[in-house]
């Protein structure tokens, strides 16, 4: 009984350090670090997407809303595109040269739930943090806040009160 047990246990933990979470399908996103190497060469903005396997909010956002055919569009010309498995043991090199886990970069973000989108600058300065589920014009608006330099005068509250949809 013992035995069985702990090849259960052996099984499960190797299970779970092979499964890792995937971005949505049909989008061009890099691991972090080569994310922004290229948004630093070529001075776009990033869009960084810390997702889970398992997780239902990230599967509903991508089914839903990254399955747009217009967003998938807008997304690939305004922004680097990054992926962050929020619990992967995946090593990533900072422009620093320091080596960290994407779980590590998670907490540095105070990423603790999944999913959270950012915004950063080409240099990794965060811009917006959006944290849940969120629909196609969520993702618009978030575009026109971002790309429209709005973020540099007032709240992303502000901007959607005096500029709706």
């Amino acid at each position: 009984m013992k035995t069985t047990t702990r090849l259960f246990a052996l099984a499960a933990l190797l299970l779970t350090t092979l499964v890792h979470a995937d971005p949505p399908s049909g989008y061009a996103f890099l691991p972090y670090d080569q994310g922004l190497r290229q948004a630093q060469a070529s001075g776009k903005k990033i869009f960084l997407y810390f997702g889970r396997y398992g997780c239902a909010w990230c599967d509903k956002t991508n089914k839903e809303s990254f399955s747009d055919a217009g967003l998938k569009q807008l997304y690939s010309a305004n922004y680097v595109l990054v992926y962050v498995d929020a619990e992967s043991g995946t090593r990533l090199s900072l422009p620093s040269g320091e080596r960290i886990t994407e779980m590590e970069l998670g907490a540095r973000l105070n990423v603790f739930a999944t999913p959270v989108f950012l915004y950063l600058e080409p240099d990794g300065t965060t811009i917006l943090k959006v944290p849940g589920f969120k629909t196609v014009q969520d993702f618009r608006d978030f575009d026109r806040y971002v790309s429209g330099g709005h973020y540099r005068k007032m709240k992303l509250l502000e901007f959607l009160a005096e500029n709706p949809s």
